[in-house]
């Protein structure tokens, strides 16, 4: 008796970078078990095309126009709860991991991984897996454990890196530079930093900020 085929592994992939999409589009394709359904080039097109085809597996870049990998992920999941997704990304910095596997993503990938790699990945998510490589899941781990900054604590971060001092921030948020101080002291305790500097270069090397 021969042995059933295997089942085909429907696919969206959205990156905005043509030959990025088209390059990983044709690997995709060329393999007996998987069959490019979707693509799409912004955020917003990810959402639409996933809602029409509900492929097996969607490849979402996380940095897009008009909306985020993180977003186009927040919002799928919210609709299609078992949706399985992969993160597509050429950062590696820890606060996107955090953000798109908080999201509900099931794998980040680099876009240098090599393509078995990837191909192997798409597999194991299509089945119900997890996957994150070693090195970052030791850096998530270390992200997990830090605090996060509060909604207030980000907005003061956020004018630091614009480089506005204690009193610009007061006016700019309406309120004491008492209050801004406090706020200034939290950050850098939370990021490990012995100055405003430093706090802001561990931000931006951590993904949490971006210039």
């Amino acid at each position: 008796m021969s042995r059933p085929s295997p089942k085909t592994i429907r696919i969206l992939v959205a990156d905005d970078h043509p030959v990025v999409r088209q390059g990983l589009v044709d690997i995709l394709n060329d393999q007996s078990d998987m069959s490019v359904v979707a693509e799409a080039d912004n955020g917003l097109q990810a959402i639409e095309q996933f809602r029409i085809h509900q492929p097996d597996v969607a490849i979402l870049d996380l940095q897009m126009p008009q909306v985020s990998g993180v977003e186009a992920i927040n919002t799928i999941r919210s609709e299609f709860p078992n949706a399985a997704i992969i993160m597509f990304s050429i950062y590696e910095t820890d606060e996107d991991i955090y953000q798109g596997l908080r999201a509900g993503a099931k794998a980040y990938l680099l876009k240098d991984t090599p393509c078995l790699e990837i191909i192997e990945v798409i597999r194991a998510v299509s089945e119900g897996q997890h996957y994150v490589s070693a090195k970052i899941g030791t850096r998530l781990a270390a992200r997990m454990e830090r605090p996060a900054l509060s909604d207030r604590e980000f907005e003061v971060l956020s004018l630091m890196a614009k480089g506005k001092n204690n009193k610009a921030i007061a006016t700019e948020l309406s309120i004491t530079e008492n209050t801004v101080k406090f706020h200034v002291t939290n950050v850098m305790i939370k990021l490990g930093a012995g100055d405003r500097t430093h706090a802001v270069v561990n931000a931006l090397q951590q993904g949490i900020i971006k210039l």
